[in-house]
């Protein structure tokens, strides 16, 4: 089977892109560092630098879409909005048209959103069958599916990997915890009620296996462990896995002063259940935060 995956340089790119070419998968990776790209993500990934290298003679059986500015790195300034929905929308788009002109169509396509398409949903618990929420992270979701969901008119499978926060130890957010946690000076966000679902990578990563073959899949998917945890709960599990104290929290009002609009990615939250995961009989090996926080914080030492 041969692959092409966007966004495969990325940290959950990396790492399916081993597992891929463990099981024997070829692979294209779109990117801009081809010269970059065996050290990244494996010796014989072929690079694509632009989607126009995509021919109408051109043959790949499933397409990973995952694509996109990391939306947490810097204030959603209108310029900075745009070149989120350019990066994830408009290039979907463009991989959509180049579908449509491919004389073999992929049998599958896994493409990108994230549980973020809810909105802040409080303490209600959420499925795949919610609704979506009307903030800008919603709608850039909302946009994000719509542009992937034309495949299917071409008689691709579709996927969409609403997927919430990946838990890895080389990089995202555990990364980004971990050392203010090590320091002691860890802790909450704000009343620290607000939800959190999170997905081991090794999970993540499996699941995109098993997406690509089994041809009961399709719709929306949240790629999320059936256990989500309030952010007073990550933190002090975090901290125990850790051992060190969480006494700290950080105020609403100052992520607001410092981040803007941003901040709402922290503050609020969803409590999302992988129904059509379970529906599918997928079984989690991390299905609770505390051994899945053990086993990274062991690969992280």
């Amino acid at each position: 089977m041969h692959i092409l995956i966007t966004g495969g340089t990325g940290l959950i790119g990396q790492r399916l892109c081993a597992a891929l070419l463990a099981q024997g998968y070829q692979l294209t990776v779109l990117t801009r560092r081809p010269q970059q790209l065996a050290a990244l993500c494996g010796a014989g990934v072929q690079a694509m630098q632009d989607l126009e290298q995509y021919t109408p003679e051109l043959e790949f059986n499933a397409i990973i879409n995952l694509a996109g500015e990391s939306i947490v790195d810097a204030r959603w300034t209108a310029a900075r909005k745009q070149l989120l929905r350019h990066s994830r929308i408009t290039l979907t788009e463009q991989l959509m048209h180049k579908i449509a002109q491919a004389r073999k169509k992929p049998a599958v396509l896994l493409s990108g959103s994230a549980i973020g398409v809810y909105g802040n949903r409080g303490d209600e618990v959420i499925d795949e069958t919610a609704s979506a929420g009307g903030d800008f992270g919603a709608q850039l979701c909302v946009d994000w599916e719509a542009a992937a969901i034309p495949a299917a008119r071409f008689g691709t499978r579709v996927c969409v990997l609403r997927t919430g926060l990946v838990l890895d130890s080389a990089g995202g957010i555990l990364k980004k915890m971990r050392l203010p946690f090590q320091l002691g000076l860890g802790g909450r966000i704000g009343d620290g009620r607000q939800w959190m679902s999170w997905i081991h990578v090794d999970d993540y990563v499996a699941i995109v296996l098993r997406l690509l073959t089994d041809e009961r899949a399709s719709g929306c998917i949240n790629m999320v462990a059936p256990q989500a945890v309030t952010n007073r709960e990550f933190t002090q599990l975090l901290a125990h896995s850790l051992q060190r104290p969480a006494w700290l929290f950080t105020p609403a009002w100052l992520l607001q002063l410092a981040l803007g609009e941003l901040s709402e990615l922290l503050t609020g939250g969803q409590h999302v259940l992988p129904a059509r995961l379970n529906k599918l009989g997928y079984q989690f090996s991390y299905p609770s935060l505390l051994p899945a926080l053990q086993q990274l914080n062991r690969q992280h030492a």
